[in-house]
């Protein structure tokens, strides 16, 4: 079969579940992983074809794709501020929001003194998205990553092999950590933020796959991480140090609350590139 044909055949079949346009990427980026073809090599080479053995596992591919399977899981990577990142059920995917949390911390950066060394601690780092993307772009950065999750972390080395960078990995539950053990000038985290009343919010192919310990937090209670994580980059942060967090949009009056009773200073709320609030500021 031409693969101009099956394509079409792929797209009308993912159209109930998603629109055209979302279909059509799925078929590029399984194209370039599977067959190493783009959409130019397509456009100059109408006359390609699948032999009946790539059309099988096109066809799995496919019906993974109609059960709401993501995309990223499927191929086992994703890509995440330019750098290519292993993922699978055991960490989130990495989403846009996030890069916007480390260009603010990035941008930060920028007038100090590249000579200065820093100490940077990403809580519940999962695939290593944070972490490792502030190893590649702050040279003089000692990152550190923890998290409770053992096969989280075994994604997270791999991934910093992967983009030739040095992050020290701390498997700790964060919530029984009383004291760091040194003092960081960065600390930042995208904990569990999700109540479990908006889970009605959550599409059903995260839902379904992506791993309950790194979303959910119980209602009553759902600022736990945020409270826990800001006690010790009080007690831990070094002089004049910032706090970074991603948070639930609809928390931000809270999250803003929570610190200034803490004595936190130079707070700053920012909203995603949806219009969302979804990442905060504040020096110890």
């Amino acid at each position: 079969m031409k693969i101009k044909e099956y394509r079409s055949q792929f797209i009308q079949q993912l159209t109930p579940i998603c629109d055209a346009g979302e279909a059509e990427s799925f078929f590029y980026l399984v194209l370039e992983d599977k067959q190493q073809l783009k959409r130019i090599d397509l456009a100059l080479h109408p006359d390609l074809v699948f032999s009946e053995e790539e059309i099988v596992v096109w066809n799995l591919i496919l019906e993974q794709l109609k059960q709401e399977i993501p995309i990223q899981y499927l191929l086992g990577k994703t890509s995440f501020y330019g750098l290519d990142f292993e993922v699978n059920e055991n960490v989130l995917i990495p989403r846009p929001e996030t890069e916007e949390l480390v260009e603010w911390i990035l941008e930060s950066q920028k007038s100090k003194g590249e000579n200065k060394k820093i100490r940077i601690l990403d809580i519940g780092t999962g695939s290593g998205c944070i972490a490792i993307s502030l190893a590649k772009n702050l040279p003089n950065a000692d990152v550190f990553a923890l998290d409770i999750s053992e096969k989280a972390l075994a994604i997270a080395k791999r991934n910093a092999k992967i983009n030739a960078v040095n992050v020290t990995f701390i498997n700790q539950n964060i919530l029984e950590t009383e004291d760091l053990g040194q003092q960081f000038d960065i600390v930042v985290s995208n904990p569990p933020y999700v109540r479990n009343l908006e889970k009605v919010e959550i599409k059903k192919n995260v839902l379904d796959n992506e791993p309950h310990l790194a979303l959910f937090v119980e209602d009553n209670d759902a600022l736990i991480f945020y409270k826990k994580i800001a006690e010790l980059a009080q007690k831990n942060g070094s002089e004049n140090s910032q706090l970074y967090f991603e948070i639930n949009q609809y928390l931000g009056k809270e999250m803003i609350d929570l610190l200034e009773k803490m004595n936190f200073k130079n707070i700053e709320l920012r909203k995603d590139i949806y219009g969302n609030d979804r990442m905060i500021r504040c020096h110890c």
